[in-house]
């Protein structure tokens, strides 16, 4: 299942404008840029927010999707590590003939 129409940052905050700025209702804000009132009170909660928190908040994602990706890759070295292990320990007994 796809993700849908992606809109530009501009096209959001210009919807966002024409409720939060200009008073239209948010209903007939999203049926005349066919989108739906959910999506535009999405828009809304996210562009209400001064420039410089929305961009705290970008990049509080951002580095949250790195620690993800980070954390990842650690449990896929731990992993290895620990199988690493279990075979030298496997091939000491071996060599100690018990």
């Amino acid at each position: 299942m796809g993700k849908g129409i992606r809109y530009t940052e501009e096209f959001k905050q210009e919807a966002v404008n024409q409720v939060a700025v200009h008073g239209y209702a948010v209903n007939d804000v999203a049926e005349r840029l066919g989108i739906s009132t959910k999506t535009l009170y999405a828009w809304l909660k996210r562009f209400s927010k001064p420039t410089k928190e929305r961009e705290e908040d970008q990049d509080l994602r951002a580095d949250n999707a790195r620690l993800k990706r980070e954390l990842k890759r650690l449990e896929q070295e731990r992993n290895l590590l620990k199988e690493a292990a279990v075979f030298f320990a496997g091939e000491s007994k071996k060599d100690t003939g018990l």
